[in-house]
């Protein structure tokens, strides 16, 4: 349980934690859930009340959760109300525009488990908040907002809507691209757009998908059909030039539907929209540094990356795994969790995984969204030569799955 003590400057009752997390979305809940399961005392805080949290209208992607993700869901306690609604991906197939050539991935060639799984945001979401409530040593504000950030040598100092103290070790931004507390914090920010819109829509079709992925790459960007749980439904990602994704987003349901089915072809037979589209802005962005005193940044407030990879949230949750057990270490050996070298510890062990990442998204990005003939003829010899190669197209396969690498143990499917 957490603390009071009474502040003899400001007469406020002041609430006394380990960690502060600011942002309760998915990336901060996990973290939330890793630590309080450690029985490390959080304050999580979130601008949204928590039945908006729990919408769908909030968040209508559907999200890749690859296999190493999936144990740390598991670890956290979560991954068993999130299982019945998650599509298992046992195939990858890559296509370039029209050509022949194509690259194959088969789950059996690499095991018995799934590359990953399809779920909705909301259902994550949901299992999330579930959890924190049976968390003794958890405490979920939310609507509030940190109206005042004291990072000082010795401890964090914070202000709650404007009326709550608190005294924490370690504040951690889990508040998004945008993250106000890392533009606080003056850690500088690289970014540039993509001058592309994801579109993200689910469909219904008359064949069942068989649990089979297919990523298009179309000169405008990526298409990619993602099997959820139910045979006949599949969440599509499509990218678009910003130019015309407005145009999309403003058709008609048969209209829409007709350029829809243009691109996703008639392999699965007949199809229709069902539920709402959304769109999203791309870009590419990485925090100069994940860490300042007393502060360290998880997810989108470190990185953001082109979703063509499906790996967005995947490195979110390395992040969470890799900070949960850097501080759980520290705790159990009696050390000062916000000391500078416990953070240079996460920041040495995430930044050069993510840069990775952010780096291979890009260049992919850049070299499949294109129509030029030579170019074209080098991207589609490369994917049959990785087809054709047994132990590189392992090696792919297994980083899909999020298990190439040294990892954490939460996502090695073990408990902190």
């Amino acid at each position: 349980m957490h603390r009071e003590r009474k502040d003899t400057r400001t007469g406020r009752d002041t609430i006394v934690a380990d960690v502060l997390i600011i942002g309760g979305g998915l990336i901060g809940s996990m973290l939330a859930c890793a630590l309080g399961q450690a029985s490390v005392n959080v304050i999580l805080i979130d601008r949204e009340n928590i039945e908006t949290l729990q919408t769908p209208s909030l968040d209508g992607r559907g999200t890749a959760i690859s296999l190493s993700s999936q144990r740390l869901l598991a670890g956290i306690g979560i991954w068993k109300k999130i299982a019945q609604h998650a599509g298992a991906i046992l195939e990858i197939r890559v296509v370039d525009g029209d050509s022949p050539l194509f690259l194959h991935y088969d789950h059996t060639e690499v095991g018995n488990e799934p590359f990953g799984w399809i779920v909705a945001n909301t259902v994550v979401r949901r299992a999330l908040l579930q959890r924190l409530q049976t968390l003794p040593t958890v405490t979920m504000l939310a609507p509030a907002v940190v109206t005042h950030l004291d990072r000082k040598i010795g401890c964090v100092d914070a202000i709650i809507n404007n009326t709550h103290s608190l005294k924490a070790s370690l504040a951690i931004a889990a508040d998004g691209r945008a993250s106000p507390t890392r533009s606080a914090a003056g850690i500088s920010l690289t970014c540039w757009n993509y001058c592309q819109t994801g579109i993200v829509c689910t469909v219904v079709h008359q064949e069942p998908h068989y649990n089979v992925a297919y990523e298009h790459f179309l000169p405008a960007g990526p298409f990619a059909i993602l099997p959820l749980v139910h045979p006949h439904q599949s969440s599509i990602v499509w990218v678009e030039r910003d130019r015309f994704a407005p145009i999309l987003m403003a058709m008609n349901e048969n209209a829409f539907l007709t350029e829809l089915q243009s691109r996703f072809g008639d392999f699965l037979g007949a199809i229709r929209v069902t539920g709402p589209r959304f769109s999203y802005p791309l870009s590419l962005q990485f925090a100069e540094s994940y860490i300042a005193q007393r502060l360290a940044l998880v997810g989108d407030a470190a990185h953001g990356m082109h979703p063509l990879a499906g790996q967005g949230l995947n490195m979110g949750i390395r992040d969470v795994a890799v900070l949960a057990e850097v501080i759980v270490n520290a705790i159990r050996l009696g050390l000062d969790i916000g000391d500078t070298n416990r953070l240079t510890c996460y920041q040495r062990w995430r930044r050069f995984d993510n840069m990775m990442m952010l780096a291979l998204t890009d260049v992919l990005n850049n070299l499949f969204s294109n129509d030029i003939s030579p170019v074209r003829l080098i991207r589609d010899s490369g994917l049959a030569l990785v087809n054709n190669l047994p132990p590189l197209k392992t090696f792919f396969m297994r980083h899909a799955m999020g298990t190439v690498g040294e990892l954490p143990r939460l996502l090695r499917g073990e408990l902190l």
